[in-house]
């Protein structure tokens, strides 16, 4: 008698190219999770984690409306800077950048210190740069100090020239103050006239 044989033969169906694909995607994705739990997982206290999302939701509280209009204020700028066709070169840059270094050795410190206290980087620092020089340059008429409002001052203020710190210099320092406050205002009232003419739509609120 022929024996019948013992083994069931199962048939097993091929997977697609799909599945195939979405199952090495969900493989990638626990890998990348694994190794990159720090872009989700802040810290945790006694195995209990905090999430990088609750930290952002508590810093949105505390500065977001503040952050997203300095932004919005940054994005406005920028736009019109370009529009005017206003360029700084890299020299200029470099140019602020050495007198800074200079001005923190001379107070005993590094720019990088100094940098690192603010939570910032020289990157960073040379973009600030080059947006006011681009601002200089665009408001320079209206930004100009006299000879006459820098003797005003000195006068109304009673300073004094001294063994160290002469008048030239005196001059020259104040001449600077007087250019930056009226650079803020200026720019102030620039930011009021192209946030009046901007379609500006906010997704989100504090």
């Amino acid at each position: 008698m022929e024996s019948k044989s013992n083994y069931i033969h199962l048939k097993f169906k091929k997977p697609t190219p799909r599945v195939i694909a979405i199952g090495a995607a969900v493989i990638l994705i626990l890998v990348a999770l694994f190794f990159a739990k720090g872009f989700f997982v802040a810290a945790t206290v006694n195995g209990s984690p905090i999430s990088r999302v609750s930290i952002i939701k508590g810093l949105e509280k505390q500065g977001g409306k503040q952050a997203l209009e300095a932004l919005i204020n940054k994005k406005l700028i920028e736009t019109e800077l370009d529009k005017q066709n206003v360029s700084v070169a890299q020299e200029e840059i470099d140019g602020e950048i050495k007198k800074i270094e200079e001005q923190m050795a001379s107070q005993g410190g590094t720019l990088k210190d100094a940098l690192a206290m603010q939570g910032m980087t020289e990157e960073m620092l040379r973009e600030q740069i080059a947006i006011q020089k681009r601002l200089e340059k665009l408001l320079a008429d209206k930004i100009a100090v006299s000879n006459e409002e820098i003797d005003a001052y000195i006068a109304d203020n009673k300073i004094a020239p001294s063994e160290n710190m002469p008048l030239e210099d005196i001059k020259k320092q104040v001449g600077e103050q007087l250019g930056q406050q009226k650079l803020q205002q200026e720019v102030r009232q620039l930011v009021s006239s192209l946030t009046a003419r901007a379609k500006i739509k906010y997704y989100v609120s504090y």
